[in-house]
């Protein structure tokens, strides 16, 4: 876990173990021991930051959330369900390595987060590498940047 970044998140503690030369890491969220790849890196801190900072209780977090697009099956990263179980926020993360700095980049991580939201209906969308975050609120038709992560507990 050395060669991995530090992130624009506070810490966290990880439970994690060494199986065939791969290092897996608890998800709380799916009680399961995960790959840890560079994405699932940012994943688990987003989920951590989720639950202390923004006020998401954990069993309203679903990861690799199932989004049919014409008919084909895609899933996006996490999803907070509110009180009534309808999605409020979509989180799509990037590997800290994904270029946030670059405009074409960013635009091209929108479109997919809003492609499925168009089927989800969150309130919020958040896009993430890590390192940078873009928070948006869909209030109409509408996607407003947000100047930080929304209070959803």
């Amino acid at each position: 876990m050395n060669s991995l970044p530090k992130l624009n998140f506070p810490p966290i503690n990880l439970r994690a173990k060494r199986d065939n030369n791969r290092t897996l890491v608890f998800d709380s969220v799916r009680s399961a021991y995960v790959v840890l790849t560079p994405e699932e890196w940012v994943r688990r801190h987003l989920v951590c930051f989720l639950t202390s900072h923004c006020g998401a209780p954990l069993k309203s977090i679903i990861e690799e959330y199932p989004v049919n697009i014409n008919s084909m099956p895609q899933r996006a990263d996490v999803v907070v369900m509110d009180s009534s179980a309808h999605p409020l926020l979509l989180a799509e993360c990037k590997a800290p390595e994904i270029n946030f700095n670059d405009k074409a980049t960013v635009a091209e991580v929108f479109a997919q987060a809003t492609r499925y939201n168009a089927i989800i209906k969150a309130r919020y969308i958040i896009l993430t590498n890590g390192i940078k975050h873009f928070c948006f609120e869909l209030i109409g038709s509408k996607y407003t940047p947000m100047e930080s992560f929304p209070r959803i507990g």
